[in-house]
């Protein structure tokens, strides 16, 4: 598979974000974090700003809800335009209907896991989803540092993916930047969320080159 770097607004400028979008252009992804102060302890942006962010995004958006109630709100986040969103694991209530419910609306189905919780029950269910997120920090906060620790939960997946002949992506999020995404890579993830690396670096698109070909040259299949 071919790296795919998905920067996160939620270190953009949130008075400049058309601009901020166009920064990232030779990314692969827009990542938008949608918290709602009840699942992750900080408050970001809900559907007419995702909504907007769709139509004026040089690139295809990633949405990431860390909010309670998927179930309820993720199909509304589809209709926003968003090329794919991810749940939580413990959030959602029906993950396998509302990974459905988003296919059929044409939009990729994604299943988020945190630090504490394990992989392995997903795999029942695994075919269900475009791709599983890997937190590498705790979610609800931008620039944390990046947990290592997750790297064997990231192999565990993969090797999974590989024994099924699955085409499921590995997403990891969470204090990646180009001195981590070699790790990221070769433990077998190949799609980085990166925040703080990109939009607090002097030049955002050679930050994202940079963690792309930091990645590529490491990625285990």
């Amino acid at each position: 598979m071919t790296i795919q770097i998905a920067p996160s607004i939620l270190s953009a400028d949130f008075c400049n974000l058309e601009r901020d979008l166009h920064a990232i252009a030779n990314a692969d992804l827009v990542h938008v974090d949608v918290m709602d102060h009840h699942f992750v302890p900080n408050l970001t942006l809900g559907e007419p700003i995702v909504k907007r962010i769709c139509e004026v995004s040089p690139l295809p958006v990633d949405v990431h809800l860390m909010i309670e109630d998927p179930d309820r709100w993720a199909p509304e986040f589809a209709k926003c335009g968003a090329q794919s969103v991810t749940f939580h694991m413990g959030a959602t209530h029906a993950p396998v209907r509302l990974a459905r419910q988003l296919r059929d609306m044409g939009c990729k189905a994604c299943f988020a896991v945190r630090p504490a919780e394990p992989v392995e029950p997903l795999f029942d269910i695994l075919d269900e989803f475009d791709m599983v997120l890997i937190m590498t920090v705790e979610p609800g906060f931008g620039g944390q540092k990046f947990l290592a620790n997750q790297m064997a939960k990231t192999r565990r997946l993969r090797d999974e993916i590989t024994r099924r002949g699955l085409d499921t992506h590995i997403q990891v999020d969470g204090g990646v930047s180009p001195s981590t995404a070699h790790i990221v890579a070769e433990a077998g993830a190949d799609v980085l969320v990166a925040g703080s690396a990109v939009y607090c670096a002097d030049d955002p698109a050679k930050a994202i080159n940079e963690i792309r070909d930091n990645a590529q040259a490491a990625y285990r299949d």
